[in-house]
């Protein structure tokens, strides 16, 4: 979907990716106003995709882990990026 990251494991680059993802469907209003079943399906299916791959996502951050517990996933996404620019 975009870029890759260096620096970022292969799943938190693919938890990045779905997030990203999620965030280009909800800004979709074309897709929404044209389709709102579709538009909920796939916001559906990114989202059991975030969900898939978190669980497999090994972090020792508490506040990442609390942010992909709690659904917060502009602040999970903000964190990776925010993470990454400081170690790089």
């Amino acid at each position: 979907m975009d870029k890759k990251m260096s620096g970022l494991s292969p799943s938190l680059e693919d938890l990045r990716n779905a997030l990203m993802q999620r965030r280009a469907i909800i800004a979709d209003r074309t897709h929404y106003e044209r389709d709102p079943a579709g538009h909920l399906e796939s916001l559906k299916e990114v989202s059991l995709r975030i969900t898939q791959i978190a669980a497999t996502v090994s972090t020792v951050d508490p506040q990442f882990r609390h942010y992909l517990d709690r659904c917060s996933y502009d602040k999970a996404l903000a964190w990776l990026e925010e993470s990454h620019t400081r170690t790089t």
